[in-house]
């Protein structure tokens, strides 16, 4: 069910002077309110009839707080990347965005299609009914993962080996001892102890202006030299109790249940692979870059030479699409 979507000119321009076509969505998936922005004049993929569908769809799974917007660039820039032939398109997790007016944050309906749709892994179960009910079995895929978006990919590679999964690209990604990490230890306590206490200020903060809102995102992302406006914008959605509540509980569970790396999903895929890690990443710390490293010595496992932060989207999103865009060339041109 679409509930609300439009047509958007993008700032950035290809070759050509034509605008980037970027197609918004507003639906319920497993009953959850989900944003879904699609890069490219394909707004379908589910027709398996259609001759016009294209051979491979490049989809983007979050990090947390699992908001589209923070994506916007990033899928504008790999889009242009690959010579507009592919669609681009990032689902938001479930309940992570703020639904447009008249549309609830969960479905009013008798059928419940699952359980805690909020949790973690229920959040790997929205992106495989998302693919399941909106992208044809025959398109290929390439999945981008940041983050907690890379648990989230191993987890759908090991539950639906049906998928055609021609490369799996993890950012940043969070697949192992996220409680152990340094940020872990200073997140964990508050996230799973004492997130019912940030509820309240959210709830005050609510009721501010939405230009002042703005403001004081801005104040917070001060630190930054250049920041995507786009992350500017999209923040405001964090003044939502009902998005603030589900992120922090999404959160909560990655601090307990991301504890082993899930080595025989890596082995049993370790040709489909990329993994990028940072080297000042205090979610995946250096050390677990090192150990993965000497378990798959094969593996394409990479450490960032360029400083950029875990928060990518924040302001090196163009920078991240080139990046990807060259790793992938060999993959492309084999299709």
């Amino acid at each position: 069910m679409t509930v609300a979507e439009s047509f958007l000119s993008a700032d950035m321009r290809s070759g050509s002077e034509e605008p980037v076509p970027l197609h918004e969505e507003f639906i319920y998936c497993c009953g959850a309110a989900t944003h879904v922005l699609k890069c490219g004049p394909w707004k379908d993929l589910s027709k398996d009839e259609s001759k016009n569908l294209p051979r491979l769809l490049f989809m983007i799974i979050p990090g947390n707080p699992g908001l589209a917007g923070y994506y916007r660039t990033f899928i504008q820039a790999l889009y242009c990347g690959l010579n507009q032939q592919y669609p681009v398109w990032v689902v938001s997790h479930a309940g992570h965005c703020k639904p447009p007016s008249g549309m609830e944050m969960i479905e009013d309906t008798d059928i419940k299609e699952l359980e805690d749709v909020f949790g973690l892994n229920g959040q790997v179960e929205h992106k495989l009914n998302f693919l399941r009910k909106n992208v044809s079995k025959d398109i290929k895929l390439v999945l981008i993962a940041h983050s907690i978006g890379c648990y989230i990919t191993l987890e759908m590679m090991k539950r639906a080996s049906e998928l055609q999964v021609l490369r799996s690209v993890l950012l940043f990604p969070t697949i192992e001892r996220m409680a152990q990490s340094p940020q872990g230890k200073l997140m964990t306590p508050l996230l799973c102890k004492l997130r019912y206490a940030l509820y309240m200020p959210v709830y005050l903060l609510s009721f501010l202006p939405e230009g002042l809102k703005a403001s004081l995102v801005r104040f917070a992302l001060r630190g930054m030299k250049t920041c995507d406006e786009s992350s500017i914008t999209t923040s405001i959605n964090l003044f939502s109790v009902d998005c603030i509540a589900n992120i922090l509980y999404m959160a909560s569970q990655e601090m307990m249940k991301v504890v082993e790396r899930d080595s025989t999903t890596i082995k049993q895929n370790l040709k489909k692979l990329i993994f990028y890690y940072g080297t000042g990443d205090s979610w995946c710390p250096q050390q677990y870059y090192d150990e993965i490293k000497m378990d798959f010595p094969d593996g394409d496992i990479r450490l960032c030479e360029k400083g950029l932060r875990h928060a990518f989207v924040l302001d090196a999103s163009k920078e991240m699409a080139a990046m990807i865009t060259d790793w992938l060339q060999d993959d492309l041109t084999k299709l």
